[in-house]
């Protein structure tokens, strides 16, 4: 067993009024890829935005790396490694991919530090290195989500927070985003994936956690979960008897 890289403990967070984290708890282990599923509501993305600082834990406490950083502001959360790509991919328009690529890595002042930096996320994603003077505005939705991995990248964060990456995305672009996703962790980085689509996480994870309003319900393996029946007919598209029916 590798250790907890991310631990949350009885979190609660609220919009308002809104309740809309409930005594959460669950930890991500070093090497792991993990992946949070739920209905829309259920407080995925809530999950992914308190532990990266954007929307503060009323109570309860996150620990990285051992390290209680429940009140740290969001670039500092950043700073030690733990590093968010939102829903929706929120690139930088009006500026190039390198620009935005650069702005991933403000804090290094060194340049030779960050040009080594690009060239490894051009050597991942060769097209964002053939458009790199490209206003990234005239990117596809793939071409975005590729480049707003890639920034994420130039931090060379422990941690990876994805929400929703294939989002909006042709099936062949998924594809594409979750085999990316598969070799930076097969490289080191953990990755803790919220993912719309059930099937292809849980066929990406090595372990998942279930939520519904705001309160985990279920937990496994990834293998584990994805033949649960109540859990396939929730999320999947139907039974794990009916898809292995299918499936023949």
């Amino acid at each position: 067993m590798t250790e907890a890289l991310l631990k949350l403990e009885a979190v609660e967070t609220y919009y308002g009024e809104i309740h809309a984290l409930r005594g959460i708890g669950f930890e991500v282990r070093r090497g792991q890829i993990v992946t949070l599923l739920g209905a829309n509501g259920a407080g995925k993305s809530t999950t992914l935005r308190t532990i990266s600082g954007l929307v503060p834990a009323r109570s309860g406490r996150v620990l990285f790396e051992g390290a209680d950083i429940t009140r740290l502001a969001a670039h500092s959360i950043a700073r030690l490694g733990l590093v968010h790509v939102p829903e929706g991919r929120r690139i930088f328009r009006g500026m190039s991919i390198e620009e935005n690529l650069d702005l991933g890595a403000y804090t290094v002042l060194d340049e030779e530090i960050r040009r080594r930096r690009r060239d490894a996320a051009y050597a991942m994603f060769p097209i964002l290195a053939e458009r790199r003077h490209r206003d990234s505005s005239l990117l596809s939705g793939g071409e975005q989500q590729m480049l707003a991995i890639a920034r994420a990248l130039m931090s060379e964060p422990k941690l990876l927070l994805l929400d929703e990456p294939s989002m909006g995305l042709a099936p062949r672009l998924v594809q594409e985003i979750m085999r990316t996703i598969r070799r930076l962790n097969e490289a080191g980085t953990t990755v803790l994936l919220v993912e719309q689509n059930a099937r292809v996480a849980l066929r990406l994870a090595h372990y998942g956690y279930v939520l519904e309003t705001g309160r985990i319900v279920l937990s496994g393996a990834a293998n584990t979960l994805e033949k649960n029946e109540s859990l396939a007919k929730a999320y999947l598209g139907g039974g794990a008897k009916a898809e292995s029916a299918a499936a023949g």
